[in-house]
């Protein structure tokens, strides 16, 4: 595989992106060579969804456009990032309130912290914002099958 590897897509910040993000990011990472049926694939879906779901419902209609991009360095370092076109950045809420949304930021946190990533928050030079995740690559090398010798 190459040293690196990167993918990106606009899609407009509607509701009906979010499956779009997620199914995206999905079949780039299985051409990438994770499993889609591994656990760590299960939660970069779901931080996808999360993302995309923030970048949709918390811009309130100021970023027509949203950009997922999914990146991987020399078969180490997955990033994946969201970007939108509104100033504000996403807030951490405490752990008390009890509401029925504003999680997501939790579990985003959460999810990347169980499997040995970080997340971090970059400004864009329009004013946005990117949120980011970086996970250990974790997908299994695959190597090429070799023919037994026959003696």
């Amino acid at each position: 595989m190459a040293d690196h590897q990167e993918s990106s897509v606009t899609l407009p910040s509607d509701p009906a992106s979010v499956s779009t993000a997620r199914r995206y990011v999905a079949e780039i990472l299985g051409g990438w060579g994770m499993p889609p049926d591994s656990d760590v694939a299960d939660m970069v879906r779901l931080i996808v969804s999360e993302l995309a779901t923030n970048a949709v419902q918390h811009t309130r209609g100021q970023s027509p456009t949203f950009t997922v991009d999914v990146q991987l360095e020399r078969d180490e370092q997955l990033r994946i990032g969201v970007t939108d076109s509104h100033p504000r950045w996403p807030k951490r809420l405490p752990a008390a309130v009890q509401q029925d949304n504003g999680r997501g930021m939790v579990i985003i946190r959460c999810l990347t912290v169980e499997y040995g990533g970080r997340l971090s928050v970059t400004p864009t030079a329009e004013g946005g914002k990117t949120v980011w995740i970086a996970l250990p690559w974790t997908a299994p090398v695959q190597l090429p099958v070799q023919t037994p010798v026959q003696a």
